[in-house]
């Protein structure tokens, strides 16, 4: 149990000792060392509540809140907010225990089956920008939720069926006939582009790409073939992007849209015998009440075009339907651009409107904001188009081993570059994750590049100076016992102990950069520790402890940034 939901119970029962049942404990970390480590900030709901006087209530609640063992001291402050200051070796005997355990110390979760879908890429294009938030923010959740106990899956729901993939289909055949496949392939949006100029100004080019739709959908062997071919290409340029940003996916965690084609017959039959569907204008519908225009109209949820074709509003509802019936999903987190929010919420309700969703499970739309340009406007290059994600990764390495040769000229190039490619590829995810995953930000290549401030080569520095620090302690006990007398040690001893509420938080509400707070936060009073505390030139036992609090320092700083997806150096 964490020190917080600790501190929780025994204040829940506090309250309910006098007379509150129910009541909030309102338990946050203390904004300030000089109000304690914690802080119990519910007696002032229970007090407006009841209607009496907040301050009299606290005294009461504090006459029966037992934290024997736990803190050291326990105040009122203010009108009738209750301060409570850890017991230095309550505190100590936590880090004890996971200073000697690879998790640090954090209990898993009671286990659910969490599929995170992520990146979900349209094949017919090369990865940009827009890409990145997803993959990464996506990433960070799958290994946060595996690391505290989740049976997790990642999921790359690809968009790999539809028309365009005639039109694609047709230009490789007569690449290949002209000799040309392979080196307009090298180039997917080059490649699209090249398609749909064809199809668009040649009628026969067209009709032969609607005729290889057909087959395709058809089940047509040879049409499967040479799809099967395009998708595997477009696959190994995504692979190679993941690959260097350090994302988990791999072909094992693809599931496309043509997964599921078989199904949506069987899906709208599905949706027809519920009496759901409804025809509008030659399509069917699923019309939803609960979204209803000025006019009082009901939002159209369209399952099949006129004509008989389906859309990936379709193919997610049969998505849905596998995931519960077939997969048995506790809960699911979609991590795609906020933009698309309003499908998600009309897809979860004709979901459960339909059967294909239990009440009890957990599909979410984890929505991200967009990356914009100094302009405040959506990152373009140039020309207008969007940034390629391989070009900003190239970027990412070649600034970061540019800072890095500047710093230590005298480094082997080899080493130089390995080091670059993990300042690189950590700074810009990290300027990513640090932001709430519901706003833009403004894309800064000196920012996410700095060595000062919230970013991912201070982190990265920090660890090594850590490392350093052991490195030259020669006579280092790892059994010492941690004793904590000074303030700047307690702080950070404190601090130490919140990392598994923090996980706690991330995983409950999808958001990664509350992690990168906290890392920043043990970074920066490590800091202050190591300025107010001389760990080297101290002896003894003293200092024993303060190299076990380095090391568990290190330790965390290492995991957490991990979770993030980001590399710790042993040397910068």
């Amino acid at each position: 149990m964490t020190i917080q939901q600790l501190i929780n119970d025994r204040v829940v029962a506090a309250l309910a000792a006098v007379g509150v049942e129910g009541a909030n404990a309102a338990i946050q970390t203390a904004s300030k060392p000089e109000f304690g480590d914690y802080q119990a900030n519910g007696v002032m709901g229970a007090a407006k509540a009841l209607k009496t006087n907040p301050r009299t209530l606290a005294e009461q609640v504090v006459a029966k809140l037992d934290l024997a063992g736990i803190a050291s001291k326990i105040e009122i402050a203010g009108p009738g907010f209750i301060n409570i200051h850890l017991d230095p070796a309550f505190v100590a005997a936590r880090l004890q225990t996971a200073l000697h355990d690879d998790a640090l110390g954090i209990a898993k979760a009671a286990p659910q089956k969490v599929m995170v879908e992520y990146s979900s890429v349209n094949l017919a294009k090369e990865m940009h920008i827009g890409h990145l938030r997803g993959g990464i923010i996506g990433d960070a959740l799958v290994r946060v939720n595996s690391f505290i106990g989740h049976d997790v899956i990642r999921q790359n729901h690809v968009g790999d069926w539809g028309t365009q993939f005639g039109m694609l289909v047709a230009h490789m055949v007569e690449s290949r006939a002209a000799g040309e496949a392979e080196l307009e392939l090298k180039d997917l949006d080059v490649f699209y582009k090249h398609s749909k100029k064809r199809f668009d100004e040649d009628p026969a080019f067209a009709d032969l790409a609607r005729d290889y739709v057909v087959r395709l959908q058809s089940g047509d062997a040879e049409v499967l073939a040479l799809w099967q071919q395009f998708v595997k290409l477009s696959l190994a340029h995504c692979n190679a992007i993941y690959r260097k940003l350090g994302l988990l996916l791999t072909d094992d965690d693809v599931r496309g849209e043509s997964f599921y084609n078989d199904d949506l017959p069987v899906l709208v039959e599905e949706l027809r015998q519920q009496g759901l569907l409804t025809e509008s204008q030659g399509a069917q519908v699923v019309f939803l009440d609960e979204f209803k225009n000025k006019e009082g109209e009901p939002a159209a949820y369209i399952v099949q075009k006129q004509g008989g074709g389906y859309l990936y509003a379709t193919t997610d509802l049969g998505a849905i339907r596998f995931r519960t019936r077939q997969l048995g999903l506790d809960r699911c987190l979609y991590v795609v651009d906020s933009r698309q929010s309003l499908h998600f919420q009309q897809l979860f309700t004709t979901a459960r409107k339909a059967g294909f969703l239990r009440a009890d499970a957990q599909f979410e739309h984890i929505g991200h904001g967009t990356i914009m340009g100094p302009d405040g406007k959506p990152l373009k290059t140039r020309s207008g188009d969007s940034v390629k994600l391989v070009d900003l990764l190239d970027e990412a390495i070649e600034r970061a081993y540019a800072l890095v040769s500047d710093k230590s000229p005298e480094m082997a190039e080899s080493e130089r570059r390995q080091i670059a490619e993990a300042v690189g590829i950590g700074a810009l995810k990290y300027a990513d994750l640090s932001k709430s995953r519901n706003t833009d930000y403004i894309f800064d290549w000196d920012a996410m590049l700095s060595f000062e401030g919230n970013t991912a080569p201070y982190l990265q520095y920090a660890y090594t100076r850590v490392q350093s620090v052991l490195r030259k302690a020669e006579d280092y006990n790892p059994a010492a016992a941690i004793v904590i007398g000074e303030a700047a040690e307690k702080q950070l001893a404190v601090a130490l102990t919140q990392f598994e509420d923090v996980l706690k938080t991330v995983a409950d509400g999808s958001q990664p950069h509350h992690l990168c707070s906290y890392l920043y936060s043990v970074a920066t009073l490590f800091s202050r520790f190591y300025e107010a505390c001389p760990i080297l030139k101290s002896e003894g036992e003293v200092r024993h402890s303060r190299l076990q609090l380095a090391a568990l320092t290190g330790k965390t700083l290492k995991t957490g940034l991990g979770l993030l997806g980001i590399t710790a150096l042993e040397v910068m």
